[in-house]
């Protein structure tokens, strides 16, 4: 997957990627899309990545999508409005983000499966909507703002929609 530089491919990327997503999950039948992953011991030991023992079943894999959409809403909303704050709440930062995972994995446990749905289709158009109040320049020229450090916007677009949604089918595709 091509990673997007323009607004327009980031729109348009973001909203591929999600769709592939969601055909995805209506491919899966009730019982698959409930179940637990089970992806075998040797697998998961294999792997460096920590989602691979921390989400345990979609419900999981669609609310770490939709708190990541929370982080990227807020954040900038936030800084839109003049408050100065990080990406990342305090007390995380890109350093310890894996155990704000966690926590965002403990938050949702009684979630259930057709919130957590719901949640992640609102917040995924919540966040399109948000990207198209900025401009080109704003999303992918450096030093448009003071908050995104050395990072541009879309960076930050990009990795909380197309590749995050990347990750989240290569997990369920796994899984099925």
């Amino acid at each position: 997957m091509a990673r997007a530089t323009t607004k327009t491919n980031l729109q348009i990327i973001a909203n591929e990627q999600f769709g592939k997503l969601w055909k995805l999950i209506d491919s899966m039948t009730d019982e698959q899309q409930n179940a637990t992953f089970a992806f075998g011991d040797d697998f998961v030991q294999k792997q460096k990545e920590a989602h691979w023992t921390r989400d345990k079943n979609l419900r999981d894999v669609l609310v770490h999508l939709y708190e990541w959409h929370q982080l990227l809403l807020n954040w900038i909303n936030a800084n839109r409005k003049g408050e100065q704050k990080p990406f990342l709440p305090e007390p995380y930062n890109w350093k310890t983000y894996p155990q704000m995972n966690v926590e965002i994995w403990k938050k949702h446990q009684t979630t259930p499966l057709t919130d957590a749905k719901k949640m992640l289709q609102e917040s995924h158009n919540k966040v399109m909507n948000l990207i198209e109040t900025f401009s080109n320049d704003e999303l992918f020229a450096r030093k448009q703002f003071s908050w995104t450090g050395t990072t541009t916007l879309g960076s930050y677009c990009v990795s909380a929609t197309s590749s995050h949604y990347d990750w989240a089918i290569k997990k369920i595709k796994k899984h099925k």
